[in-house]
Formats: structure tokens, sequence, C-alpha cells
């Protein structure tokens, strides 16, 4: 296939910025539209591929993971309820139903990951506010559906609702997101079209850059790269819009 090398190239990109910033989709999906895939099976084989992308962060950030097996646990079932949800409004409903509010949501938190943090609690793991689990639902959902740019959505969340560090957010970020898109995956791979040709290299690119993106979030100043994630989501939010509304 001559697209391989391109597409693993691109998956490297892709999970980079899948688990540094949570764009994966914003190198991949292009890159699977540019091997001629249609809009609809692109997305179906790119929600595939990103397994794992979540194989290699969440493998890399174990560190980052340490004590946050019960608040995983507990967010994980709201992020497999939505993975589902989102996967069967894809198999079901018309592309581009949210096309119009996905830029608006992401343009909010593009500007929410720049809040302030809030102050650190002992009991904080056992008091996450009550709206942090139905938004994992919402955002799994819209993950399972499309998924471009829900890992800012989630991080957004994860660092308005927790005292951890950008480091710590972001590994909770790729796990949970990690967990939708494993559950709707498996119901493309057996009710959607994935284009195996163009998963397998995309994969393997996937898993090399999502190892590599914990290990730069891990070393890297956390202000600067709170701003580059900011403004890749803005730019996205725009890109979008501009597709959306024009």
């Amino acid at each position: 296939m001559p697209d391989f090398p391109l597409l693993v190239l691109a998956g490297i990109g892709g999970g980079l910025t899948g688990s540094i910033a949570g764009l994966a989709s914003l190198v991949s999906y292009p890159a699977l539209l540019a091997a001629g895939l249609s809009p609809v099976a692109a997305n179906v084989t790119n929600t595939v591929a990103l397994i794992f992308n979540t194989v290699g962060s969440v493998s890399a950030s174990r560190p980052e993971l340490t004590g946050q097996r019960p608040r995983l646990l507990r967010l994980g079932v709201s992020a497999v309820l939505g993975g589902a949800v989102g996967a069967v409004l894809l198999l079901v409903t018309p592309a581009g139903s949210f096309e119009r509010v996905v830029p608006v949501l992401i343009l909010f938190a593009s500007a929410a990951v720049l809040i302030p943090r809030p102050a650190a609690h002992p009991d904080r793991l056992r008091t996450d506010p009550i709206w942090l689990a139905p938004v994992v639902f919402a955002v799994g959902i819209y993950g399972g559906y499309f998924g471009a740019a829900a890992g800012v959505l989630l991080l957004a969340s994860l660092l308005l609702a927790t005292p951890e560090s950008l480091p710590q957010a972001n590994a909770m970020k790729s796990a949970l997101l990690g967990t939708a898109n494993a559950v709707a995956a498996v119901g493309f791979v057996f009710f959607g079209h994935v284009v195996w040709s163009a998963a397998l290299p995309l994969a393997i690119g996937l898993f090399i850059g999502g190892s590599l993106g914990p290990r730069i979030v891990r070393r890297s100043p956390p202000t600067p790269l709170r701003l580059v994630i900011s403004f890749a989501g803005v730019g996205l939010a725009v890109k979008l819009g501009l597709n959306a509304y024009t």
C-alpha cells in the first residue's frame, strides 16, 4: 500500500498531539481522507486505530496514574456508556449532526484549559463535583461519534474538577477517552466498515506517538504547555467553525 509510510508518520504525529493535547484526530483523520477513505469510513477506521494511541500513552503514564484508580473506576463507567451511545449515533444518524455545536464546545474548552486551578484538598479524590461524571459521559458520546478535540474537552473538565497536575490530568484524560474509544471501536468492528489496510499503519504510528507524548508532558513546564494546548484547540475550533458555517 503506497500510503503505508505516510499513515505511519501521520499516526506518530497524531499520537503525539493526542497524548499531549488531546488532538490526535486533527492529524489522523485528515490523513485517512487523503488516503482516499470516505468521511464515515475514515471516522470508523480512525476510532479503531486510536485504541493504540491509548495503549501507548497509558502505558507511558503509569507514574501519573498512581493512586487514581478509584476516580478512574467511577468515571470509567460514564466513559463506557458515552462511547457506546456515540458509536450507535454514528451508525444510525447522518454524519455531521454535531458539526455546528462542536466548534463552540472546543472554543470554550480551549479557554477553560487556562483557568486557574482549584486549591488542593486531601479529600478531593472522594469529592469530585457532581457534574464531572455527566460531562465525561457527554464527552464519551462525542468521542465515540466523531472525537475531534474530545481530549481537549475532557482535559479541561478534569483540570477544573480536580486538583491534579497537568501531567496527571492528561494521563486520566487518555485513559478515560481511550475507554470510550475502545467501546465505540468494538461496535465499529462488528457493525461498521473498518479499512484495515489503513488502520494498521495508522495504529503503528499512534502507538509510537502515544508512547512518546507523556514523557514530553512530564518534562515540559505546565504554563507554556497549557498555552500550546489552548491555542491548538482554538485553531481547530476556528477551522471546524468555518467548515460548519460557511
